[in-house]
This record gives structure tokens, C-alpha cells and sequence, in this order.
């Protein structure tokens, strides 16, 4: 598959997800499978663009190319300004958010509350494409939306259209609407009905959690790609777990808790490096919550490991835990309910 003239190793998409989808996560991600990540979700708003937190969402220094910074904002030249700033940044992909549920960002008239207003929708995509997806150096410029505002109102296929007539590289569905939020089951067949109705790529995305839901979305939907979030929350491994069966039909065994605990150490580190002693230490624990979630004991660690003060006892606490998993198994052992 392609966004523009970037080859993509695969079809496994990371999606963005604001607090998560760091610099150390998607390159961890790639590492361990997936073929492209598109960043947390930067707002178009001018007054944050050199705020601590926009300019650490924006670093992408050393990471997998090809590089996708998500855009959000309702309005066309300050989308436009935007995207821009972050092309010179060196991002190769425009991502824009209509799919964000978010009541903050909603409130604002910005994420998935835009497919209210479709003709607002194609302003802001003309907009973007006209600043950075025209000429000789045209960035590519994607577009990640839900079904609709609510179940009342579906309009997945309208905005498809919009975004294909716009020039849109690639279109990616949560299959929810913006009122579902995260609940339900994913509708697949509104995917199915957008990639029925027009030639750009489409992504599907919603509740892919295992080899074999991927290889299903894939069918039903004839989508290009499938994009993966909440799943690969400690288990970024699942990228490979994917690639590996849609390319052999096989499954591979599980991680051994070696191999977790191998992987957990890299990432914290690069998260300390990352963040720095501070912020590094706080963020780290909903990773480390992630990968330790429904093994032996995990309730009482985390609330242990919570009260560490500095990254070297934080981390020195997951490899004493990973170290009492070793003894019981050499391969992961769920024992409490995830």
C-alpha cells in the first residue's frame, strides 16, 4: 500500500490516541510490526503550537519514516497554518481528525463534531490539501472520520465522497458513531459501504484485537488496511502477531516473559529519555499498568510500583516483578481477569 509516494511495508496501521501514541510507542510499534503510525493529535490552534506538550507531540527526531502528524482544529486557514507548520517540522503526512469523540475536543466544533457540517468539511480539506498537498512538494493528506454524529444520523459515505473529490490520499472509519464513543460493537458494514462507494484507500478501524478479527475486518470490508489502538496498549506486539497470520495463515506462539520483560525495558527507557525524570515517571505507569494487566499479582504491583519516586526504582520494580513471573512460567500466564 501507499500514502502518496511512501511504500508502506504492510497494511497494519497504529492509531493515533492523544497521551499514548508517543514517539517511543509508534517506534516501538514499528519495530514490532506495524508498516505505519500517525501521531497524537496536534491542535491547529496557534497560541499552543510552542507549548511543552505540542512540540514534544510534534518531535519525531529519528523515527521510521514515513512520518504522519494528526491535525485538529475547525477552522480552514488555521487547519491550513497548521499543517504547514508541521510539514517544515518534517512531517510527510497530513493527517486531519473528524473522528476525536472527545467532549473537549467536540465542544470546540473540532474532531468527529465536524461531520455535522459538511460543507465546513470540505473547506477545511481543500484548505490543508491546497497549503501542503499540491505542486512538485505535495505532502500526502489523509482523513480519519466515524460513521456519523450519532446512529440517527450516518453521513460516513457523504463525507467519503467529499474527502475523495477533495484530492484525500487515504480515508480511515472508526466504525462508531461519535455519540457511540468506545461502546458497542464496531459496525463494519458502514466501512463496507464507504469502500464500496469510492477509489481512495480506506482503513478500517475498531475493535481489532487478534489475528484472525484482522484477517475478518479484512474480508468484509475489502478495506486496504486496518488501523489498531486500544489493543496494542501493552501488547504492541500484536502488529506482528497480525502480519505473521494474514501472511501464513499460522499463528505465532506467545512471548515468552523474557522477551516482554526485554521489551518493556527498552521502551521505559526511551520514554524516561523521552519525557525526562518528571513527566517520564508519571506517564510511564499506564504503560506499565498496560503490559502487566491480568497477570499474577499485577493489581497488588501496580499499586506498589505507583509509588515509586524516581524512573531508576520504577524501573528496577517492573524487572523484580518480570523477574517473579520467570520463576512461576516462561510464557505469560493470565491469571486475573483483564
Amino acid at each position: 500500500m501507499k500514502i502518496g509516494s511512501h511504500e508502506l511495508s504492510n497494511q497494519l496501521f497504529v492509531a493515533p490516541m492523544a497521551g499514548v501514541t508517543d514517539r517511543p510507542f509508534r517506534q516501538l510499534c514499528k519495530k514490532l510490526g506495524a508498516g505505519y503510525a500517525v501521531s497524537e493529535m496536534i491542535a491547529s490552534n496557534a497560541t499552543l503550537w510552542n507549548s511543552e506538550k505540542t512540540q514534544r507531540r510534534a518531535n519525531h527526531e529519528g523515527e521510521f519514516e514515513p512520518i504522519a502528524v494528526q491535525i485538529a482544529g475547525a477552522d480552514p486557514l488555521t487547519m491550513a497554518a497548521a499543517a504547514r507548520i508541521n510539514v517544515d517540522q518534517g512531517a510527510q503526512v497530513i493527517d486531519i481528525n473528524m473522528g476525536c469523540p472527545a467532549k473537549k475536543v467536540c465542544n470546540v466544533a473540532a474532531g468527529s463534531a465536524l461531520m455535522k457540517n459538511e460543507i465546513l468539511v470540505g473547506k477545511i480539506l481543500d484548505s490543508v490539501i491546497q497549503a501542503v498537498g499540491v505542486g512538485p512538494d505535495a505532502v500526502p493528506v489523509s482523513l480519519k472520520i466515524r460513521t456519523g454524529w450519532d446512529r440517527d444520523h450516518k453521513n460516513a459515505v457523504a463525507i467519503a465522497r467529499i474527502a475523495e473529490s477533495a484530492g484525500i490520499s487515504v480515508l480511515t472509519i472508526h466504525g462508531r458513531t461519535r455519540a457511540d464513543l468506545f461502546h458497542g460493537a464496531a459496525e463494519y458494514e458502514e466501512i463496507t459501504a464507504v469502500k464500496n462507494q469510492v477509489r481512495i484507500p480506506v482503513v478500517a478501524n475498531g475493535d481489532i484485537d487478534c489475528p484472525e478479527k484482522a484477517l475478518t475486518v479484512l474480508k468484509q470490508t475489502k478495506a486496504d488496511a486496518i488501523m489498531i489502538g486500544r489493543a496494542a496498549q501493552g501488547r504492541p506486539w500484536i502488529f506482528r502477531e497480525i502480519a505473521h497470520y494474514l501472511n501464513t495463515g499460522n499463528f505465532l506462539p506467545p512471548p515468552q516473559i523474557t522477551e516482554i520483560q526485554q521489551i518493556m525495558n527498552d521502551h521505559l527507557l526511551d520514554h524516561y529519555a523521552f519525557y525526562g525524570e518528571y513527566t517520564g515517571l508519571r506517564t510511564a505507569r499506564k504503560h506499565i499498568g498496560w503490559y502487566c494487566k491480568g497477570l499474577r499479582n499485577s493489581h497488588v504491583f501496580r499499586q506498589r510500583m505507583n509509588t515509586a519516586d524516581d524512573c531508576r526504582t520504577q524501573l528496577a520494580m517492573v524487572n523484580d516483578f518480570f523477574a517473579e513471573m520467570q520463576v512461576h512460567s516462561d510464557h505469560l500466564l493470565f491469571l486475573e481477569a483483564a
